[in-house]
């Protein structure tokens, strides 16, 4: 369940690389606070396993294990990339420490060089981890940090320029804590809203949703939902956003839509391949973010809704369709929800996906196809110490029964993929990569 990020620079001109690559490793090994989860690890309570977790801060941090510097072997193509981080990211963090892990990579061709970072997903979320990156890094070529990106210097100062500034400490008074026994007793009440949804929830099971989706209702089962081993793939390749609204923009329909046709006139061609193309469609779990627009301090603030891909249609523009429809009927319902009720709802939609995975039926009964997530990042160039970044591309997890995870990041006019599978579990998974560049092609035949 860790996730990570592949952050690509490039190395600013006239400097030393060796010693840029030194001042970085010097960077995240300064002794500046860090900030939670990256100072903290988990700990037991008094039920031990049997009872919930707690973060405590960690005394004795060894920042020489979990930060970690690379080369990659001649001739330091992105092939060569992938192929490490696919090892990096098959190994499990160690539960004993700070759930995470930076490699600092060098070695790639046109004076190149990578940060790979990875966490467990129970300290972060996709829009927190595009926090992290804009947190350390600037718009402005020419400024310089010896700062720890995983410091709480820069987690504050990245608040208070986005108008966030740390509040100060405070003794609560009687009436704050009647608002906050309040506020608990509100956890456990459900508003009307939330009870009209799970009726939506219900009656789709009875064939009744209006195009919404839920888990396991005619889910067929592929090859992508079988039991994953330990090993990983990573692919990533960037489209250009201009290119995708202009079909957008035809059709009538969001971003987020089109690329949801690219991945399914991928999959449908993958699938087909392999003589492996189900009667029934996938179904893709789609996390949407239900983050408060000033919380900045949050790990996790996601909701889902599940889309209809509709790979049984040959005609792309079918599949748009179907696509369409499943995603605004999701859509409409989380506009119902206040983001605490969508985060329950989150919960309602997560608990069989765990579940079955955790009982071992997930690869017999599997509750969606795979998961294909979209992360909003900055729109402008951002550079680090002066090192253009000039790619992002997200790794997030596979488990049993779902082996296929495609994750896409918006920055600087490009949509940045990763595709992370399961290597014994789905071949080739390269192949992907220009099965969505053919399926983009074909959705612009279209409109």
């Amino acid at each position: 369940m860790h996730v990570a990020g592949l952050n690509l620079f490039r190395f600013p001109a006239r400097v030393h690389q060796r010693k840029f690559m030194s001042r970085i490793d010097e960077t995240y090994r300064t002794g500046e606070e860090l900030r939670k989860p990256f100072g903290h690890r988990v700990q037991h309570g008094m039920l031990g396993r049997f009872g919930p977790l707690y973060w405590e801060p960690d005394p004795d941090i060894d920042l020489d294990y979990h930060v970690r510097h690379s080369a990659l072997p001649k001739p330091g193509r992105y092939r060569e990339l992938f192929s490490l981080v696919s090892r990096l990211h098959a190994t499990l963090l160690d539960r004993s420490r700070p759930l995470w892990e930076v490699h600092l990579i060098e070695g790639l061709q046109n004076r190149e060089f990578a940060v790979y970072t990875k966490l467990h997903h129970a300290t972060i979320d996709g829009v927190a981890g595009v926090r992290l990156t804009e947190a350390s890094c600037s718009t402005d070529p020419d400024a310089s940090t010896d700062l720890s990106p995983l410091s709480v210097k820069v987690h504050e100062r990245f608040k208070a320029r986005r108008g966030q500034a740390r509040e100060a400490d405070f003794e609560p008074s009687e009436s704050d804590l009647m608002v906050l026994a309040n506020f608990f007793r509100a956890q456990f009440d459900t508003s009307a809203h939330f009870l009209g949804v799970l009726r939506k929830y219900a009656a789709t099971w009875l064939g009744l949703g209006n195009g919404l989706a839920v888990p396991w209702r005619h889910i067929p089962h592929t090859m992508l939902n079988t039991e994953v081993s330990a090993s990983r793939r990573f692919v990533a390749q960037s489209w250009s956003i201009d290119r995708i609204h202009e079909v957008s923009a035809a059709a009538g329909v969001t971003i987020n839509d089109i690329v949801l046709a690219m991945c399914s006139g991928a999959l449908r061609r993958y699938l087909e391949e392999l003589d492996e193309l189900p009667e029934h469609s996938l179904r893709a779990l789609v996390p949407v973010s239900v983050r408060e627009k000033h919380d900045f301090d949050s790990p996790l603030a996601i909701s889902y809704i599940i889309a209809d891909l509709g790979t049984r249609h040959e005609d792309p523009a079918d599949r748009l369709d179907t696509i369409v429809e499943s995603t605004r009927a999701g859509k409409d319902m989380l506009g119902e929800l206040t983001s605490r009720e969508a985060g329950i709802y989150a919960t309602l939609m997560q608990t069989p996906l765990f579940v079955a995975s955790l009982i071992g039926v997930a690869d017999w009964f599997p509750p969606v196809s795979m998961v294909i997530s979209n992360v909003p990042g900055p729109s402008e160039q951002l550079y680090w110490n002066g090192a253009p970044l000039i790619g992002s591309y997200p790794a997030s997890a596979v488990f049993h029964g779902i082996a296929l995870n495609i994750t896409f990041v918006s920055y600087n006019g490009n949509l940045d993929f990763g595709i992370v599978a399961c290597r014994h579990t789905v071949p080739r998974v390269q192949r992907l990569v220009d099965y969505l560049e053919d399926s983009l092609a074909e959705l612009e035949d279209i409109v």
